[in-house]
């Protein structure tokens, strides 16, 4: 991998760097409005209102992150997206209540996660590295089965699933950003994953795989309104649903920020995690506002990071002004989706990898010759790759808990968390 490069890019380059974390995530930010507009069954008026909306939202987001300050920012490299986690609990909440209970919800969750972020921040202590390698490598290996679903396609039930034109254009993705890694020297090597998808998706084009329809269909410019789909409701089990997953999403967002201060050589303070996590709830809040969705730090651009080996936040600036740009022109927007899945499914492949390897990067430094880490680590990253692999093993719990247990990266954390707690006790808080 590239070694760590920490002078800023010029703008033109800062530029490109940018499109290509905005390419390695917009699937991620699309996908959320997409099915729950779909379940709720939007309109095509209001559907292009919620793809934009939440586009610029993405950018708002991250630019609410990275502008570090006394209040809220953690101020690192880090791109924010919708919380996929939300989608079955609001689509319920939609369904049986309103959509305005939907954005009352995400509101109330959002002033609980600034409100408590004080509080939450105080667990740094229990993440020594044998805790925070097993979860950086768990969130890397539980996202790699959806890089291989979407390089065979998107969805395992389509017909044309694992179809020899996937594969193909998949695996030509992969072998190009292997080679530039492999080959290429400087600024071709940090954009590889950006290369890596247009070639890919020339190639699906050659092959009939990409349709401009998206593009014409898309209108030109669509400006964010408060409160588009009315005004919030507030209903108390709808609020305590959505307050759950907002620690689901903060638990997961904790592996993110331990990544990326590992990967960049800075120390996560508590005070760091604290601006995180209200620089989260404010983005929350925006999203109900604006009708949007909650906002969390995207694990996918960790990877990213480590293949570019570019680490200044200059690119990350360029991405959130992009998104943004990209919520008020829908045509423009339109033209990502073009981007065949098997095509970005190849690049997540690779991204998702390069985080478990920096996970397994950090446990090298545990001493495995004590059996009690030996433990925490195997019986943490089991748990949290059975659960990713049959998250209904729950079922039959109540609902609130299955919305904690269904996560594997929660179980990795809690697990190794409270393993590390038993075996070694305040000791093992102490550990560097």
């Amino acid at each position: 991998m590239n070694q760590a490069k920490n002078t800023e890019p010029s703008q033109a380059r800062s530029f490109v760097l940018g499109l290509q974390h905005l390419l390695a995530m917009y699937s991620g930010a699309v996908a959320v409005p997409i099915l729950i507009g779909n379940a709720l069954h939007f309109s095509s008026e209001q559907m292009t209102y919620l793809v934009s909306i939440d586009i610029f939202m993405c950018g708002l987001a991250t630019l609410v992150q990275l502008l570090k300050n006394r209040y809220f920012g953690i101020g690192l490299p880090v791109v924010l997206g919708c919380a996929i986690q939300a989608v079955a609990p609001l689509i319920l909440i939609g369904q049986k209540y309103s959509i305005g209970t939907m954005y009352g919800a995400i509101i109330v969750a959002g002033i609980f996660v600034f409100l408590i972020a004080g509080v939450f921040s105080k667990i740094k202590k229990l993440f020594p590295p044998v805790v925070t390698g097993t979860l950086i490598t768990t969130i890397g290996l539980t996202l790699i089965p959806v890089g291989i679903q979407n390089l065979g396609g998107g969805s395992p039930t389509a017909k044309d699933f694992g179809d020899p034109k996937n594969l193909i254009v998949g695996f030509v993705t992969i072998l190009v950003i292997v080679a530039l890694q492999a080959f290429a020297k400087g600024f071709i090597s940090s954009i590889s994953v950006l290369i890596g998808l247009i070639v890919g998706t020339v190639l699906a084009a050659c092959m009939g795989m990409v349709s401009f329809t998206p593009v014409a269909q898309a209108s030109w410019f669509h400006f964010p309104q408060f409160f588009y789909f009315g005004t919030p409701k507030f209903e108390w089990s709808s609020c305590l649903t959505m307050m759950i997953i907002a620690l689901v999403s903060m638990v997961e967002s904790t592996g993110v920020f331990f990544a990326l201060g590992n990967l960049l050589g800075k120390e996560i303070t508590e005070d760091d995690l604290k601006r995180g996590y209200r620089a989260e709830g404010l983005a929350q809040i925006l999203g109900g506002l604006f009708n949007t969705f909650p906002y969390t730090t995207f694990s996918q651009n960790v990877g990213l990071l480590q293949l570019s080996g570019i680490r200044s936040k200059r690119p990350i600036y360029w991405a959130a002004g992009l998104l943004m740009a990209m919520g008020l022109l829908p045509k423009v927007g339109a033209l990502v989706t073009i981007m065949p899945t098997a095509v970005l499914g190849g690049a997540m492949v690779v991204m998702f990898s390069s985080i478990a390897v920096q996970g397994i990067k950090m446990l090298l430094k545990v001493d495995f010759s004590d059996n009690h880490n030996l433990l925490i680590v195997a019986i943490s990253m089991g748990l949290g790759l059975g659960v990713s692999v049959y998250p209904n093993i729950f079922q039959a719990l109540p609902q609130s808990l299955q919305l904690f247990l269904e996560n594997g990266i929660v179980i990795a954390s809690l697990s190794s968390v409270l393993l590390n707690l038993i075996f070694k006790g305040k000791k093992g808080l102490d550990e560097d």
